[in-house]
């Protein structure tokens, strides 16, 4: 298929569906600080001092199981082998003893379901050779990404003195992880099994995250606690091709103020198809009784969206840039997609709208 062609303005040439839900009432939240943001564009689309900076516990976790699970990518994912540094720090745990052997991506796996403090350790000893440098490594992406009220100190989420983020940058955090299929693959997954290379087994891992299971369209993401920080908790669910991340810290009913803030969430969402009824242009033809044929799509398609994402969206043609006789009308061409941060949330067929024969 030939060159992509944008068409600006996609904004006006939509038209709101009648069929959207009626909006919900704010939701009454447990958390000190809350967040609710597009996974497309990462739009805040809802927050309650969600700037501002607190303690994040194991949701830390995100950052260090993303930078791991990328290294894995970049190294051909390296085994590990477990010292005693790396399993001298308290809190939950993966079950690693020193001379053990397992690969990078399977410790990103103990962070994400088993929320081991032991696997975040060994991966940033692994990496960089001390927890120092690895926060460095943490900080400098976290700037990278404009998380303005984040800073890092522990791979683990484990307190201390200046380590803190805010639910918007935990949220940003989460839209950015999520993009990675192995961060996907694992946080939404409620089990998984991670193999050691020595001493050789298998050892099952059971995710953390209540939601998964119990709310449709729910894809994990982490869990955090520690006494300073209290309960916080990163979700993310996917309806109608709608992305929603949830944030709250501080939260002593995290699970029903997710349940809550996700709620509100789809039920802002709003549906939109193209306005009119049909899609026009022209294409050259080589070869054919006719310089060139009409291309038509049918624009009766409906999609959803997270609301303010409608101005995010770019209209695509992908079409060749000529045509070979013959043609037949009726015959797809290209197609028309409506695009949101690159992703596909609407597509039509175009196609060729009468025939043009070789002479």
């Amino acid at each position: 298929m030939g060159r992509l062609k944008y068409l600006a303005g996609l904004a006006a040439a939509l038209v709101l569906f009648s069929g959207m839900r009626a909006g919900a009432a704010e939701p009454a939240l447990s958390a000190k600080s809350a967040a609710l943001l597009s996974g497309a564009t990462g739009a805040v689309l809802w927050e309650r001092q969600g700037r501002e900076p607190l303690p994040m516990a194991s949701t830390t976790k995100i950052m260090t199981a993303l930078l791991a699970l990328e290294a894995a990518e970049d190294l051909g994912d390296p085994v590990v082998t477990i010292t005693q540094e790396m399993t001298q720090v308290e809190g939950s745990s993966m079950g690693l003893l020193p001379g053990d052997q397992i690969s990078l991506s399977g410790l990103a796996a103990g962070m994400l379901l088993s929320s081991g403090n032991d696997a975040a350790n060994a991966a940033a000893l692994f990496l960089d050779g001390s927890l120092e440098a690895f926060a460095q490594r943490m900080n400098q992406r976290a700037q990278d990404l404009g998380l303005t009220g984040t800073h890092f100190v522990t791979p683990s989420g484990l307190d201390d003195e200046g380590h803190c983020s805010t639910a918007v940058d935990l949220g940003l955090l989460a839209r950015e992880a999520l993009r990675l299929p192995a961060f996907l693959e694992l946080c939404s997954s409620r089990t998984w099994e991670a193999a050691w290379a020595e001493p050789e087994k298998t050892v099952t891992l059971e995710n953390h995250n209540r939601l998964l299971g119990s709310y449709d369209g729910c894809l994990g993401v982490k869990t955090g606690y520690t006494q300073k920080a209290g309960r916080c908790l990163v979700s993310a669910a996917r309806r109608e091709g709608v992305l929603l991340i949830a944030v709250t810290l501080d939260a002593p009913d995290d699970w029903e103020d997710h349940k809550a803030l996700l709620d509100y969430g789809f039920s802002q969402v709003e549906r939109y198809r193209l306005r009119g009824e049909r899609w026009e242009t022209a294409l050259p033809v080589a070869g054919g009784e006719r310089e060139q044929v009409k291309i038509t799509g049918e624009l009766g398609e409906v999609f959803a969206l997270a609301p303010g994402d409608r101005d995010s969206l770019e209209l695509q043609a992908v079409l060749p840039r000529f045509l070979y006789a013959p043609v037949g009308a009726g015959e797809t061409v290209g197609e028309l997609r409506a695009l949101l941060d690159g992703a596909v949330v609407s597509s039509v067929p175009l196609q060729a709208a009468e025939d043009c024969p070789s002479p």
